[in-house]
Parts: C-alpha cells; structure tokens; sequence
C-alpha cells in the first residue's frame, strides 16, 4: 500500500514537473514558430500553430535591415564584462562578510539586496545625468558599469552563501602554512568554491543579457545590445509580430545554448552546500 501512495505521488510530481516546464516554455516555442510564418499568418484568428507555410523571409528581412553581429557584439561585451567585473568585486567582498564577519555584516547584506527594491525608473534621471557629465552615454564601458551595480548584491549574495559552506578550518590551516590572503583567496577559497561561482558567473550573464530598461534608455546606436535590436521592430508603423519573432529568436538563441550546454554547472553550483 505504501510503495503504491509513493508511486502515485512520484507520477503526480513527474507530471507537475513536466506540466510547469510545458508552460513556462510555450511562449518560446511560440515565438520561434511565429518567426517562421508569414505576417498575415501571425496575426490570423485562430491561431495557426503547425499547419503554416514555413519561410524565412523574416530572418532574411532582418538581416538585411539591422546589423546583427554589432547587436551581437555588444550584448557579449555588456554582459560579460558586468559579470567578470562583478564577480572581481564580489569575491573579496563575499569572503570578508563569510570570515571575517562584523556585527553589522547582516545589516549591510540586507541593506545592498533591498536595493534591488527600488524602481529602476526612480533613478534613471540622475544616472543619466552622470553619464552625460563623464562622457560615458552611449557606450558599452557605461553599461558595463551600470550593469554591474545593479547585480552586484544578487552576486555578492549568491557567493556569500557559497563560501558560508565552506569550513571555516581549512582557511585557518593554510595560514598556519604560512599562506598570506591573497594565496588564501586564489588558491585555497576559489577552487572550493569554483561550482557556486560558476553558477553565478552563468546567473548573471543570463541577467546582465536580457536586461532592457537600462540599455534602451542609456544607449543609443553606438553601444546598442541585442534588446534594442528587438525594440527596433516596435515602430509607429504598427507591430511586424513575424519580423518581431525573428529578431527575438536570434537574440535568445545564444543564451539559449549557453544555458543548455552549461546546465549541469548551473544545477551543481545552485546545489552547492545542500547536502553535507
């Protein structure tokens, strides 16, 4: 009786499982079948989910109109230099509040995560002004900055939790071998440490890529990423949901395979610490 309620709930949970996963994934298959239809085929009433005649107009169309690989170019830039920069400044960080903690370390934990609170809009006009005054609008080095700032306590956090599992005892033994801090950090904390960092490093560029309202309003032409690509096919025109689908495909296809080959990692570093 018992193996058979474990059974039903083991297929329950399997089902949910797959149920969820369904969902959350339709809007993508959606969109990528979108790119393959005509405009007409589209916006048809009722929907026309397979039964369409599939083309690529929509991706020659783009092509022709937009430089991809600039878009392309830029979102490597942006995203991976915010990450790396991050991840720089967070280490440290991280390492200092996990071992050598303060009476006020949880205080300034909560403190830097309750401003990812505060509406991105309500300090959008000062930023703006700032990056103005130092010449850095409109260019990736100015995105990379801000980027980096606005998931620094999401990074900070994740690592802190990371090295909080980490015994307190090995770091002590390697400055009883006569390590200083920095071989201490390098050589003993990041190798412990690589599949939370790992996981964080690949949160985070999943973060830094799909992040609109910064790059549509701190870029112009110059540094534009591959969500102002999209956003360009949002005109007073009307909507081109065909030409839009396409643009959006081949802006989240390479998140999309960096995710799928890097999965395993991610999984591991989010796991990292949950079983002793």
């Amino acid at each position: 009786m018992a193996r058979n309620v474990t059974q039903r709930r083991k297929i329950l949970n399997t089902a949910a499982a797959w149920t969820i996963g369904l969902l959350i994934f339709f809007p993508i298959l959606w969109t990528i079948l979108t790119s393959f239809k005509t405009e007409a085929q589209a916006i048809a009433d009722p929907p026309i989910f397979l039964a369409f005649d599939w083309t690529l107009e929509n991706y020659g169309a783009v092509m022709e109109r937009s430089n991809y690989s600039r878009f392309l170019w830029n979102s490597i830039v942006i995203a991976g230099g915010s990450t790396i920069l991050g991840i720089l400044i967070a280490v440290p960080a991280a390492w200092s509040m996990a071992f050598v903690p303060s009476k006020r370390t949880k205080d300034i934990l909560l403190w830097m995560l309750s401003t990812k609170m505060l509406p991105a809009v309500g300090v959008l006009y000062p930023i703006y002004l700032l990056f103005i005054q130092f010449g850095i609008l409109d260019t990736k080095i100015g995105l990379v900055i801000v980027l980096m700032l606005i998931n620094l306590p999401i990074i900070v956090w994740m690592l802190y939790t990371y090295f909080k599992e980490i015994p307190g005892e090995i770091l002590e033994a390697a400055r009883m071998d006569g390590a200083s801090l920095k071989e201490e950090v390098l050589y003993v904390l990041t190798p412990m440490a690589i599949p939370g960092i790992a996981s964080t490093l690949l949160l985070n560029v999943i973060l830094a890529w799909n992040e609109a309202f910064w790059t549509l309003n701190l870029t112009a032409a110059k540094a534009a990423p591959l969500t102002a690509f999209i956003a360009s096919y949002s005109s007073p025109e009307g909507l081109f949901y065909a030409k839009l689908s396409a643009a959006s495909t081949m802006a989240i296809a390479p998140i999309l395979v960096l995710g799928w080959f890097s999965q395993k990692q991610l999984v591991s570093g989010l796991t990292f610490g949950a079983v002793k």
